[in-house]
């Protein structure tokens, strides 16, 4: 493979955020990594929108 531009979401729930610290069960972080050509603003909220619609 040879991308032009990759993105990596990752969205989970840590059980020290529901059972510690702020105790809020179904707390969830969303954590991601932007390269190449998705580095452009425009082109990465296109490409989170359509992953965080999925």
């Amino acid at each position: 493979l040879e991308p032009r531009g990759v993105i990596v979401v990752v969205e989970c729930e840590h059980m020290c955020m529901s059972m510690r610290g702020i105790r809020k069960p179904g707390a969830k972080t969303l954590t991601s990594a932007v390269r190449g050509q998705l580095r452009d603003p425009a082109t990465r909220a296109e490409a989170m929108s359509l992953i965080m619609a999925s």
